[in-house]
This record gives C-alpha cells, sequence and structure tokens, in this order.
C-alpha cells in the first residue's frame, strides 16, 4: 500500500480543513513559519499549505520533494510563482471563498465614510455636542458633518474580477452606479453586469464619489494610486483599499486627507505588515485603519480552509 502524501500546514487554519485532510494525507502541523520542527517537516514533504507567509525559492529548496503549494486566500503574489514553476511544483489558491466577506467589507466602510460616522463618533464622545446649542441635528449640520447618501453616487472600481463583481451588485441593491476599469476584461463582458467600463484609470478615478481598489499587488501595480492619481481623484471623494498595500502610496493619502481633499478613507492592507504606527496615515483625519480582516469572517476562514484543502487534495493526485 503506497503511503499517504505529507503536507505541510504552515499557519494554523480552519479545523474544516484540517479534516478535509484527514484520511488523503498525512498532515504536519506547524505553529507559524519560525516553528523549529519546519525544517524537518518539510524534508520529505509533498505539499505545503501557507495563508500570508512569503514563500521564497530558499523555502521551496527546503522541501526537496514539494509538488504542490495551497495559499489559503485570493492571491499567490506571496509566493514566487516563477520559482515553482521552474520546480515543477503546482500552485493552487481559493479565488472565490472570500468574495462576499470582502465586497461585505467594502460596502460597510463605504457607508460609514459616507453617513461620516467615524467623525460623529469621535465628537460625541469628545463632547463636542452638547445641552444648550440646540437639537443634536441642528448640532450636527451647523459643524458640517451631514453625511450623503450612497442611492445616485458613483462607485468607481479598480479592477472588475469576482470580488470587484460582487462590491457592484451590493453597491447596485443601494442604487449607486457603478463603473469600472479594468485593462485585462473586455468592455462588453463588464458592461454584461450592469457595470459601465472605463477606458483608463484617470478617467474612473475623476468621475467616482468612492474608489475602490480590487487587482493583485506587485509589478507595475506598486503605487497604482499615488500622489498624482489623488490629486486627480474627485474633491469629497473617498477611496477604499482591501486589496493589497503596495498599491496604494499611504504618505501620499495621508497628505490628501490632510489637505481636505478627499473627504475619508478606509485601509484594510499595509506594506509592510503589519504597518509602523509612527506613518503619517495613522494620524490623518477621516480614515478608517483595520487590520488586513476584510476576509476574516468565521465563514470565510472556513470556505478558505476547506477549499485550500480539497484543491491540494486534488493536486497531489496528478
Amino acid at each position: 500500500m503506497n503511503a499517504l502524501p505529507i503536507v505541510v500546514v504552515l499557519e494554523p487554519i480552519d479545523p474544516c480543513g484540517i479534516e478535509r485532510l484527514r484520511g488523503a494525507c498525512e498532515i504536519r502541523e506547524m505553529a507559524n513559519p519560525n516553528d523549529p520542527r519546519l525544517d524537518e517537516a518539510l524534508k520529505d514533504a509533498d505539499a505545503l499549505i501557507v495563508r500570508s507567509t512569503q514563500v521564497s525559492d530558499e523555502l521551496m529548496a527546503r522541501g526537496s520533494r514539494l509538488r504542490v503549494i495551497g495559499r489559503h486566500g485570493a492571491g499567490t503574489d506571496n509566493i514566487d510563482l516563477v520559482a515553482a514553476e521552474r520546480r515543477g511544483i503546482a500552485v493552487v489558491n481559493t479565488p472565490r471563498s472570500n468574495t462576499d466577506s470582502v465586497a461585505e467589507y467594502v460596502i460597510t466602510l463605504a457607508l460609514m465614510l459616507l453617513k461620516r460616522i467615524p467623525e460623529v463618533e469621535v465628537g460625541l464622545r469628545a463632547g463636542a455636542f452638547t445641552s444648550g446649542q440646540g437639537s443634536l441635528p441642528g448640532q450636527v449640520q451647523r459643524a458640517g458633518l451631514s453625511g450623503r447618501e450612497a442611492a445616485g453616487s458613483r462607485l468607481g472600481l479598480i479592477g472588475a474580477g469576482a470580488i470587484g463583481r460582487a462590491v457592484a451588485s451590493r453597491a447596485q441593491s443601494l442604487g449607486m452606479i457603478v463603473s469600472a476599469y479594468d485593462p485585462y476584461l473586455p468592455a462588453d463582458d463588464i458592461s454584461s453586469c450592469g457595470i459601465e467600463p472605463v477606458e483608463s484609470l484617470l478617467e474612473l478615478i475623476s468621475n467616482a464619489d468612492i474608489v475602490s481598489l480590487h487587482v493583485p499587488g506587485g509589478g507595475s501595480n506598486n503605487s497604482l494610486i499615488g500622489a498624482a492619481e489623488l490629486a486627480a481623484m474627485k474633491s469629497n471623494s473617498i477611496l477604499i483599499n482591501a486589496a493589497r498595500g503596495e498599491l496604494v502610496d499611504v504618505d501620499a493619502l495621508a497628505a490628501a486627507l490632510g489637505s481636505g481633499h478627499l473627504a475619508g478613507a478606509a485601509v484594510d492592507v499595509f506594506s509592510p505588515e503589519p504597518p509602523a504606527l509612527e506613518g503619517a496615515i495613522f494620524s490623518a483625519p477621516n480614515v478608517v485603519l483595520t487590520p488586513h480582516m476584510a476576509a476574516m469572517t468565521v465563514e470565510a476562514l472556513q470556505r478558505m480552509a476547506y477549499d485550500v484543502a480539497s484543491n491540494v487534495v486534488e493536486a497531489l493526485k496528478h
């Protein structure tokens, strides 16, 4: 009887993923990428499952029998794909497992920023609204803190893949107009979802009330949104980045928020991670900062764990 293939799980995943592997593989669970048992575990391993750990050529070399790398998540930019191909290692991921969670995050943050929830909540806690100054609604209005409606506003998507389209469908249900820039998709494919295709990044960002990024990081996408692009955005518009940290120049974003050019921003991803707390973005006004959690729902984590385990099991059969 042939021995079961050996799978190293580099970082903890939901138990349903481990159960999916059980019976089909020998499982070696590590505590984290610095686990002292890792070298020994990799030595004769057939597959490696990772979350956000960087999988370099050097790490692959430590597992000379590796045939499959499974990425618990949608992107593969933390894996050296060139090295994997050279070594004949198949790379699988979970491209749709976190779609709903990220889409919900984007819409939630868009609504929070349109309604100015972060600003007014801080103001209320700080005592900015006091007795003797008239009604609370009147104080909100006099302070210039009235919100805006989603209905009729324009959402501009940079990237119209699975997550971008999931965001679009939710935005459309709120009465938002959705446009998208994606040079890798034909215009008729984008328009089939009720999304208006645009031909350039500049056209998208200069007309949108809210801009949300949904493209991979790395390569020419580094600093895709820099000082020039932020300046081209509509005055009083909003930027949301729940894709990859390197897509946005966060120092330039902090300056655009500080000058009042942008009404607000939400940043869920950073480069590097965790970010340095001394960064200008941490003292910028009207920005919601979250720790790479857009996909971190119980349901998405279960789907990602199960799907990456299933994809690794299937890949090992070939």
